[in-house]
């Protein structure tokens, strides 16, 4: 709620690069829409291989995993949950489902957020849909083992109240419609992860929050693109511009850029890949090794290996992408690592 109780400071002057990101965005959500009404049968494997995506990459950035064949099961709906990690997974699934469903005719409120927290924990043994009852702190654990503290949320007794005031500053900010929406769901998000109004579950939450509110704003790639797997992929840089942003937020003097340029920027990869990938679904060999080649060209992390090539590469053969992936290391641009069950690609250049 303190970003949003001075838009102005934050919003009046915005940058050049954000407005070159708020521009690129814009113009990838019209190519997306006049895609999405071509061709709306070609698009469904990138519905289903998004979905899979999201639930694996947001579960996995808080360490909750589960074999890739579970996983599948999972979000298929075609078993029920083992154990702890799986009923988590199972409830983020069933929320995406919700969202992805149901977005324009669910009233953004803090009582939803309460519905959907408790339906996010609904397959596991501690109930959710409720605010927090003891002060927590965000920690990161440091490669010497060390753990340091990355901010401090609002205590639990302030927290009802908070989160009701920054649903009523967001409602009033985006009926006023004078700020870009995508800059008011940054905002929010940023202050609900500042709040962190549960004892757990905010981070996975604020990544279902931020899909649901890019859909009020108009946004959709999300249905195509994992915007959790973008996140996932830039985690370091993800927590990174939290840090940035989230310094001096109690005294309401911090500053929303490094987060909002991270958000843009996760938005922006997710339209540029979206185009290779829908372009792919609907045409012949040459665009198919197009989208392998995007795909290693876009990724956000330099290393990657032949199953994260498969999953965005939907319709393409398993030997046709390692075709292209030879043809790729022959020309210098990637490289091999590993070796047997480890064995994985590195990026050399992009220039191709």
């Amino acid at each position: 709620m303190q970003t949003f109780r001075d838009l102005g400071r934050h919003f009046d002057l915005v940058p050049a690069a954000l407005n070159r990101q708020l521009s690129e965005i814009d113009i990838g959500r019209g190519r997306q829409e006049a895609f999405a009404r071509q061709h709306p049968a070609a698009l469904e494997s990138l519905k289903q291989l998004a979905l899979i995506e999201s639930v694996e990459a947001s579960n996995a950035i808080e360490n909750i995993t589960a074999p890739q064949r579970r996983l599948e099961e999972l979000v298929a709906q075609k078993t029920t949950p083992r154990n702890r990690s799986e009923a988590e997974i199972a409830g983020y699934r069933a929320v995406l489902d919700t969202i992805h469903s149901s977005a324009e005719h669910i009233p953004f409120t803090p009582n939803v957020i309460l519905q959907l927290h408790r339906d996010l924990y609904q397959f596991a043994p501690q109930p959710g849909g409720r605010w927090k009852n003891s002060d927590n702190l965000v920690t990161e654990e440091r490669a010497d083992g060390t753990v340091a503290v990355r901010f401090t949320p609002v205590s639990a007794l302030d927290t009802p109240a908070a989160m009701v005031e920054l649903h009523i500053l967001l409602d009033d900010a985006w009926r006023a419609d004078q700020h870009h929406r995508l800059l008011l769901t940054g905002a929010y998000v940023l202050d609900f992860l500042v709040v962190h109004p549960f004892t757990d579950g905010n981070g996975r939450l604020s990544r279902l929050l931020t899909l649901l509110l890019l859909y009020k704003a108009g946004y959709e790639v999300g249905r195509f693109i994992s915007i959790e797997k973008l996140i996932e992929q830039s985690k370091e840089t993800y927590y990174e511009a939290l840090a940035a942003s989230t310094e001096r937020w109690h005294t309401a003097e911090h500053d929303l850029r490094p987060w909002l340029s991270y958000f843009l920027g996760v938005l922006t990869a997710a339209y540029r890949e979206f185009e290779p990938r829908a372009q792919a679904a609907t045409a012949g060999r040459g665009s198919k090794a197009e989208l392998v080649k995007s795909f290693v060209r876009s990724n956000l992390s330099d290393a990657f290996s032949f199953a994260d090539v498969k999953r965005a590469s939907p319709g393409v053969s398993d030997e046709y992408i390692r075709q292209i992936l030879r043809e790729l290391r022959d020309a210098g641009a990637i490289e091999g690592t590993g070796a047997g069950r480890g064995a994985g690609w590195r990026r050399l250049r992009r220039d191709f």
